[in-house]
């Protein structure tokens, strides 16, 4: 049967998933004919190749290779510790690190196994909620491709070299105070860290601290400092704001601050029932997850971010500020903002991001301080991150370059991957006579250095350090290492001339000089409690009064760099989770692009695939071109942290390096030109596989258009009988940020293998939870959903009825249950699916008998071999241990008791899960919304998994303004 190629109702407006389907390109409705993307042959790669291939933090994943396992410490219990019960989990409160800042996660582990990161609920800034990050922290941690003991150029050596070798360096540091010695970091929180740094400094009065972050840290302390005349966090009062305005800054997408600012938005968001309860206007020149929640999105270049702000200004009554001359839709954008921010004294917040530089922010701090919102919703506070007085990375290189470096110490940081390439660390760091690096990794920097010392991974190892609040986490290990590796405060302590401590000790010591006398009480609420009371305290700052000058813009094209969605900075390149996670705007997978607007690949004649050449000053970079619908005509966007050639064996040799144009001096926007090569390449792209076959499927409702709630469609099938609880789910459309947390939440909890690129590209990923991208609208201007489609356990399940072996049935509370040992592979029931959310095995991605992938598996959840199909169950190894506790204690069970993976990760709380049979709970509140509506309703299969629609503010205006 031929499958429809668009989603155009009679009377409404076109939802459309890619360009491709705006072509009507013959080649494309061939594409979307078959039931899978591809009818797609493996190639001849052996299975001992594909293997080996997919080897490394498959593990976790489902695929690994075959050599003997490392990991002989994470098998299965011989002698069972005293009071362990086999079966059931226990909980560690600890914390992961994502750039330094602490990430508060409740860990599950399995007989001594961490097998699942949540977020800590009692947690001020993320209040149980989690990223993609934090979720895939755990698969990191079983990564065989980290550095496993220390090497000297390359040569494993005994720690007692190292000891010896370290010895030797501080007599010759002692003998003229340090002189000479460099030490470079990561930005770092660690209360303890930071005190033996100051420790360090002590001992070697003339040594330097140097500081190193390729996604934004120093771009933000700089831009801060020029601002308010002294370096200061941000924090966004979002819960408390009626009308947010933004300038080229995602604070709803990817870092550390994407939960809390994610919680607040949507806090605000659902303030009124019968309303959106706040409104977001976003300026910027390349798409975002937060422009694509945007009430009114103005598409504008780079470099005309400063322009806007000072035109902002002017218009709310800032002094000082011009009238610049701004286009048409500029002028009606702003004065809708204008007119928003009408009476609304200290309820509004006007931020900006790292591409406007000082110039834009110190407009915008300006208008936050007229309109009354520093102090509400805007706060301020101390660094959270340091060393406070650290140089630069480009300081240390000039002094390499002078000859006054003899040792360099690097701690957890990559610069010779992550750094411009103008800098040219690698060369500097060779000349160095003396150099050791500490990392998780034997990485690109690694490599170039004498001494490598192997870092424990936090879950392994005590620690501490701030969220971005301020509020301390104390870290606790969950496993024994793995490896012969050692914490960072292990390692400083012998670079401070200690003997060997206790793993907990230097910790201990910090806390023991804050807690005083109460030590040992308020240690052990620390470690169950996961943090300690108490964020940074706030201060005030005034905003400079000056005007801040724009760097002159000399080029034809603005070159933005941003951190890849996924793989960030690149620090996350090994871990495939995150390789095959859909990207948020674009949905590729394993690879990064250089995104253009439709008009300049149109310019070009380029089509997405083909391979363009970037060039910036005399550097210059090819990648593959994505035509991002609703970027600003003449910016490019390069994605940072691929090009990696010592990440380990999942995430080498992907993508191209952005940091090889990057400029020294403008690391976030640039100028420069592209030109078209004659080569391309098939990126693995999601977003067109497992297509719907209708119309309406992301629905957006204006205040006035709201429903009574209709009755339930009429059945010709009877009812199921019910048992005494039925489950449903309800995804609310206008919270969903496409952040993907509840995607990789669903794969750590349900042990979803990774299938790898070649896969992807035949329409064969595994994910149980997808997020679906679609648009309205011109491709020039469109309007931007996100939907999660994960199954939906369907009453009337076109599935059910279509197994010839009834493998997939339909139970008493109304999940749609698959049994593996039944399924003989006919794929029958994914061709009968509509919503094509069922994902088959064409291959055995279970890992050997001796692979790391074992001590990583929930063991509530089968491995699936090859030949069976699998889907989304609801989580129903939760459901069973909801019925297991309330079966044990004579009650039944309450209503939020049982909570998916996917509603547990959610920032936004966008996902509610819960018995419909019970009129009082929240799942059957939301189905009596007027915003409530059923996907591909005209096919009466009747799920249980249902939406609410999208806002709209108004059915006339348009989003450019």
């Amino acid at each position: 049967m031929k499958r429809r190629s668009d989603h155009q109702p009679a009377d409404g407006p076109r939802v459309w998933a890619g360009i491709e389907e705006l072509s009507n390109d013959p080649q494309f409705q061939t594409f979307i004919e078959a039931e899978y993307p591809a009818v797609h042959e493996f190639s001849k790669t052996a299975r001992r190749d594909f293997l080996k291939l997919m080897g490394a933090s498959f593990a976790l994943a489902g695929l690994t290779g075959c050599e003997k396992s490392s990991f002989i410490t994470a098998l299965p219990y011989v002698d069972q510790p005293p009071g362990e019960t086999i079966g059931l989990p226990r909980y560690y409160a600890t914390a992961v690190l994502l750039d330094g800042y602490a990430q508060p996660v409740i860990a599950t582990a399995h007989a001594g196994r961490p097998t699942k990161l949540d977020g800590n609920p009692g947690h001020p800034a993320t209040q149980g909620r989690s990223d993609i990050f934090m979720q895939s922290a755990v698969l990191q941690l079983y990564d065989p491709d980290r550095a496993a003991a220390p090497s000297r150029h390359g040569e494993a050596v005994s720690w007692a070299d190292v000891e010896s070798a370290i010895g030797t360096m501080r007599e010759n540091w002692r003998a003229d105070q340090g002189e000479g010695v460099r030490l470079l970091l990561g930005p770092t929180t660690s209360p303890t860290l930071l005190r033996q740094i100051d420790a360090f400094r002590k001992q070697f009065p003339k040594a330097r601290i140097h500081v190193h972050a390729a996604a934004g840290h120093e771009a933000r302390r700089q831009i801060t400092a020029a601002v308010y005349g002294q370096a200061v966090d941000l924090h966004y009062g979002l819960a408390d704001c009626d009308v947010v305005v933004g300038l080229d800054d995602d604070f709803l997408g990817p870092g550390p601050d994407q939960v809390r600012n994610a919680l607040g938005w949507s806090q605000a968001r659902r303030r009124s029932s019968d309303r959106p309860g706040n409104r977001l206007f976003m300026a910027e020149s390349v798409p975002t997850a937060t422009g694509a929640m945007a009430a009114h999105r103005l598409i504008a270049d780079a470099r005309r971010m400063p322009v806007l702000a000072e035109a902002l200004a002017g218009e709310l009554g800032v002094a000082g500020a011009s009238k610049p001359g701004v286009t048409d839709a500029e002028s009606g954008w702003i004065a809708r903002v204008v007119a928003a921010c009408k009476d609304r004294a200290g309820r509004t917040l006007f931020v900006s991001g790292l591409s406007g530089g000082a110039a834009a922010a110190v407009w915008i701090a300006r208008i936050n301080q007229e309109l009354g919102n520093a102090g509400q919703t805007l706060k301020l506070t101390a660094p959270v991150a340091g060393p406070a007085d650290a140089g630069t990375l480009a300081e240390l290189v000039s002094d390499i370059n002078a000859e006054r470096v003899t040792s360099l110490l690097v701690i957890d940081c990559n610069p010779a991957y992550d750094a411009s390439s103008e800098v040219n660390v690698g060369d500097a760091i060779k000349r160095v006579r003396s150099s050791l690096h500490v990392g998780l990794h034997r990485d690109e920097t690694a490599a170039l250095c004498q001494w490598q010392l192997p870092l424990a991974h936090p879950l392994e190892s005590w620690s501490d350090a701030r969220a971005v609040d301020g509020t301390v986490s104390i870290l606790q290990p969950v496993i024994s290492p793995f490896y012969d590796v050692r914490s960072v405060h292990n390692v400083f302590a012998k670079l401070l001339g200690a003997d060997d401590q206790a793993p907990d000790a230097a910790i201990r010591e910090t806390w023991q000089a804050n807690f005083g006398d109460a030590f040992e009480a308020r240690w052990k609420q620390a470690l169950h409690d996961g943090f300690i009371a108490g964020a940074a305290p706030f201060v005030t700052a005034s905003p400079a009064s000056n005007v801040i000058a724009s760097p002159n813009k000399t080029g034809d094209l603005d070159i933005v760099f941003q951190p890849d969605p996924t793989v960030w900075d690149g620090q996350f390149a090994n871990v495939g989770w995150l390789q095959e996670l859909p990207k948020t705007l674009t949905t590729v997978t394993w690879s990064n692009v250089i995104a253009v607007s439709p008009a300049l690949a149109k310019r070009f004649g380029a089509t997405s695939g083909d391979h363009v050449e970037v060039m910036v000053g005399e550097r210059r970079i090819k990648g593959p071109l994505w035509i991002m619908p609703g970027q600003a005509d003449s910016t490019v966007a390069l994605y940072l942290g691929y090009g990696r050639s010592r990440a380990g064996r999942v995430g080498d040799n992907l993508g191209y390096d952005a940091y090889q144009v990057r400029p020294a001096a403008k690391p976030w926007l640039a100028q420069g030109s592209l030109r078209k090569l004659d080569s391309r390449e098939d990126l693995a792209v999601t977003q067109l596989h497992h297509r719907l076959d209708g119309f309406d499927l992301a629905r957006e409702v204006s205040p006035g258009q709201v429903e009574k709630v209709k009755p339930e469609q009429a059945s010709l099938y009877a009812p199921w009988p019910s048992a005494k609880n039925a489950w449903g789910m309800v995804i609310d459309l206008d919270s969903c940020i496409g952040c993907n947390a509840c995607v990789t939440a669903c794969t750590a909890e349900n042990n979803v293998p990774v299938v790898g690129a070649d896969q992807v590209r035949a329409g064969r990923e595994m994910h149980w939870l997808r997020i679906a991208r679609y648009y309205t609208g011109d491709i020039t201007e469109p309007r931007s959903f996100f939907e999660p489609v994960p199954c939906m356990h369907c009453e009337d399940a076109p599935c059910e009825m279509g197994c010839p072996v009834h493998a997939t049935t339909h139970n008493s509370e109304g999940v749609n249950q698959m049994v593996y040992n039944r399924c003989i592979g006919t794929r029958t029931c994914s061709s009968y699916c509509p919503y094509k959310v069922r994902r088959f095995n064409f291959y055995d991605y279970r890992a050997p008998a001796d692979s790391p992938e074992h001590a990583a598996h929930n063991p509530d959840v089968t491995v699936r071999s090859r030949g069976v199909m699998e889907k989304c169950t609801y989580c129903t190894q939760r459901i069973e241990a909801a019925h297991v506790a309330a079966d044990k204690e004579n009650r039944p069970i309450r209503d939020s008791e049982i909570v998916t993976a996917c509603q547990q990760a959610c920032p936004t709380r966008a996902i509610v899960f819960g018995d419909i049979n019970d009129p009082n709970s929240e799942v059957s509140r939301l189905k009596r919304d007027g915003r409530h509506y059923v996907l591909l309703e005209e096919l009466g299969t009747r799920p249980r998994t249902t939406y609410l629609a999208r806002w709209r503010e108004d059915d006339t205006e348009s989003r450019q303004g």
